[in-house]
């Protein structure tokens, strides 16, 4: 059997690490926002190439915390429109609502699962206050664009990172440093995960850097004073331990998963399956390797035979949830083409070139 991801035997490399970490985290008798947080937070802050991090409890807590900061900083109200990838997480659309603000979904483009960039400019209105680029799967937005739209219409520009840590533009600049902040989720799952929920922001805003520092601890930053209404979303201190370790092999992981997507790219020939776009860069760290065909039950049914993972990402687009049911008279059809066309196949660090193979050779045989 080939799993679709095997997280055991990814974080079996660190075995030994994690255990003296949680002698460590035992002994020190700090458990909430000790030194391990405030380590990874100026390490993942010098990684991505930004001045500041604020480790969170989640990456929906991140996007929601970026948002509520801009809110007590008066950069955003009530009511404010934040234009939104329509095919995302549900993660991304909650974040937003949650902040008492309006997502308004906006198309895909078929090829690249990003932003269809003629829609975008289109959805821009007089309440528009911000746009949330989706860098999915691990593939950049088209950032350069999106930045360009964003200083035309005075629009705030907030990456939800969740899926790209380590994703580096052209320019050289990672995910989490494209635009005014970013949100990070190190849900197990991902390139960079831990082994329970947490997230972190990331940001050169100091003001918003401050802001989130305060509301992620019950709106203070001095013990029993309060100076806003804040929330309980901090990172835990064991998975901050956790992160220091595996952080330092982001790059070198992010490699291997590329190396696998460029065997997949040029050895699976099956007229049936239509393989994602990827430039050969830095630009996509293939947190998911996504493909698409007409035929995904068949597919599905045919890959679980032949003992080879896979998951759909996801089966049900946002605006047809029945959370958000206000949003069901959208007309979207990339969008909804594309929940019903994706299957995601293995993909990870610890795959070796015979799996690889295996996926391949069962794939080419469908």
């Amino acid at each position: 059997m080939i799993p679709f991801l095997d997280l055991k035997a990814i974080n079996a490399r660190y075995e030994s690490e994690f255990q003296q970490k949680l002698a460590q985290f035992l002994f020190s008798g700090r458990y909430i926002l000790g030194n391990e947080v405030k380590t990874f937070e100026e390490n993942f802050a010098h990684y991505c190439g930004t001045k500041y991090c604020i480790g969170v409890g989640n990456g929906l807590d991140a996007l929601r915390l970026i948002l509520e900061g801009y809110k007590v900083l008066g950069k955003l109200k009530k009511g404010d429109e934040i234009l939104v990838a329509a095919n995302t997480f549900i993660a991304t659309v909650l974040a937003i609502e949650q902040a008492g603000l309006k997502p308004v979904l906006v198309e895909a483009e078929a090829e690249t699962f990003n932003f269809d960039l003629q829609a975008l400019e289109k959805a821009v209105t007089n309440k528009t206050r911000a746009v949330m680029p989706v860098h999915l799967y691990g593939q950049l937005s088209p950032m350069e664009a999106i930045i360009k739209l964003a200083k035309t219409k005075k629009m705030l520009v907030i990456e939800d990172a969740a899926q790209a840590h380590g994703a580096i533009d052209k320019n050289g600049n990672r995910a989490g440093n494209l635009g005014d902040a970013a949100g990070f989720s190190f849900y197990p799952g991902k390139n960079l995960g831990a082994l329970g929920d947490c997230g972190a922001v990331t940001t050169n805003d100091e003001k918003l850097a401050i802001a989130i520092s305060q509301l992620r601890n019950y709106g203070s930053s001095e013990k029993y004073k309060h100076i806003y209404k804040g929330f309980n979303s901090r990172l835990d201190e064991i998975q901050a331990a956790f992160l220091n370790c595996k952080l330092p092999f982001l790059d070198e992981d992010n490699k291997r998963r590329q190396q696998i997507a460029k065997r997949y790219l040029s050895e699976i020939k099956n007229p049936k399956i239509q393989l994602p776009q990827y430039p050969g860069d830095k630009s996509h760290v293939f947190h998911l390797f996504v493909i698409k065909t007409e035929n995904r039950k068949e597919l599905e049914n045919y890959l679980q035979q032949n003992e080879i993972g896979c998951l759909i990402h996801y089966p049900i687009a946002p605006h047809r949830q029945n959370a958000f049911s206000e949003y069901s008279n959208l007309n979207l059809p990339v969008t909804e083409k594309l929940h019903e066309n994706v299957l995601s196949i293995p993909i990870s660090p610890v795959m070796t070139d015979y799996q690889v193979s295996r996926v391949i050779a069962v794939l080419n045989a469908f």
